[in-house]
């Protein structure tokens, strides 16, 4: 079940916050939990035991470490008994096939793959117990003692699925004690319908359009024509995801939840380094807090910290898929921020800034054509198109007929990309009291607009993939 279904929208989502809201505070989190539970079992039911054993090896780790782990050498044995078990169900899950494939490949041999489905939301949902182990290692956190509120955290449906991966630190407290009022469901509902129409009306048309020129022959593919396919499976990538991590920030504040930002318009970055400040934020300070500064960071010396930045964003890489265009991905965007660090980042700012934020927006979209296919002939054929060591065309007819009929949305996506919406919100706010009382009632009626023309498209549309349920 995904956000943007009739099924989530009119019926599981409208029957969880009735009973959510009629329920007293005591049982919110039981209500929640069992919410949650059905919401993953829906597409996986096996695999929620998975959950649930993950769930309570850390839970009871975190008990051991805190009653018997007096001493941290103590301490780092549950540490590593807890890390040892969640990598091994995330590498057997995630990673079997892969590793099997690959060393048939390399050694000729026919080793039988084991075959196994992957579990929804495992990367997200295992970096978060984890955090929760080596925060109660650092003492940076206090154990919880009752399982089931620890696994209600864990199985949270807002971000289960495809996060943002959520610290027990940021809803520790939230779990025992939150506020819940009407401002709170108001803003978070106006949040969830902005990720909704992003998803929906921006993202699946972007998608559609990139389906289309992928399935063309190269050979009747300008090197125009490309870029523009590869543009729009950068803005269909974006807007999924943001609108994803938007839904799931509207709905946790609708039940007085504080998640963190997992975006901020990372296509208007200046650089590569602002771009990874900018995009899957959750993620890049997961591995920046439990990976990169455990290394020694940048403060061990030039080499050592090269050899850091290679660690972690091999690691960002393989994190995103069983497959080596992603590794391939990660080690892009590592060679080049160690680029940006050491050769060429003092004089890009010294650029106009329209120039460094074209520098970005190209390294950007050129990276996810390396994202998105997995298989490595069909990414090379595309690469040597786009930057044309083939005897392509650089412009063709095709490339006026994909421009002209998807030029109107391509050009509201690249707007929207942009910090336009903070921009005009600020600017509202400073009109006239006249004027201002307008807005509100102006704005209803766009979202009401909007909603509608949502459902149109959900009920006419088969197009509706998540693309981060994969991951």
């Amino acid at each position: 079940m995904v956000f943007s279904s009739i099924p989530f929208l009119c019926f599981f989502f409208p029957v969880f916050l009735v009973l959510y809201y009629l329920f007293p505070k005591k049982a919110k989190n039981y209500i929640l939990l069992l919410f949650s539970l059905a919401f993953y079992a829906w597409g996986e039911p096996v695999y929620i035991l998975l959950m649930l054993f993950a769930s309570f090896v850390d839970y009871g780790n975190g008990l051991l470490m805190t009653k018997f782990g007096t001493k941290k050498s103590k301490r780092r044995i549950f540490l590593w008994i807890s890390v040892g078990i969640n990598l091994s169900m995330l590498g057997f899950f995630k990673y079997a096939d892969f590793v099997v494939y690959t060393i048939n490949q390399l050694s000729g041999l026919s080793l039988p793959a084991p075959g196994v489905g992957l579990p929804i939301g495992i990367s997200f949902f295992t970096f978060q117990t984890m955090s929760y182990s080596i925060d109660l290692y650092r003492k940076e956190v206090k154990p919880e003692k009752n399982y089931l509120t620890y696994l209600t955290y864990v199985s949270m449906f807002p971000q289960l699925i495809a996060g943002p991966i959520v610290r027990f630190s940021t809803v520790q407290q939230e779990l025992h004690s939150r506020a819940i009022d009407r401002e709170g469901f108001y803003n978070g509902g106006i949040r969830f319908l902005q990720g909704l129409f992003k998803k929906v009306l921006i993202a699946n048309n972007m998608g559609a359009m990139w389906e289309l020129i992928r399935a063309l022959p190269l050979t009747e593919v300008s090197v125009a024509t490309a870029w523009l396919g590869a543009l729009a499976f950068t803005l269909q990538l974006y807007f999924d995801f943001s609108a994803y991590s938007d839904m799931a920030i509207g709905m946790g504040r609708m039940l007085g939840f504080h998640y963190l930002e997992n975006f901020n318009y990372p296509l208007y970055a200046v650089s590569i380094t602002d771009f990874w400040r900018r995009w899957h934020i959750s993620l890049s300070t997961w591995f920046r807090d439990y990976i990169y500064i455990p290394l020694g960071g940048n403060r061990a010396g030039v080499w050592k910290h090269l050899r850091n930045i290679a660690v972690v964003w091999f690691l960002t890489g393989l994190w995103h898929g069983a497959a080596w265009n992603f590794v391939l991905w990660g080690l892009y965007y590592g060679i080049l921020l160690a680029l940006e660090k050491y050769v060429w980042g003092k004089y890009l700012t010294k650029l106009p800034v329209l120039f460094q934020h074209l520098y970005a927006i190209i390294i950007v979209v050129f990276g996810f054509t390396i994202f998105v296919f997995d298989d490595m002939a069909q990414l090379g054929n595309y690469i040597q198109l786009m930057v044309k060591t083939a005897d392509h065309f650089w412009v063709g007819n095709e490339f006026f007929y994909y421009l002209k009929s998807n030029g109107v949305l391509l050009g509201i996506a690249l707007l929207l990309s942009m910090p336009v919406y903070p921009w005009l919100k600020g600017n509202l706010s400073k009109l006239k009291k006249p004027v201002a009382r307008l807005v509100p009632k102006v704005s209803v009626m766009v979202y009401l607009l909007l909603f509608l023309l949502t459902i149109a498209y959900l009920v006419g549309d088969t197009y509706n993939p998540f693309l981060y349920f994969r991951f």
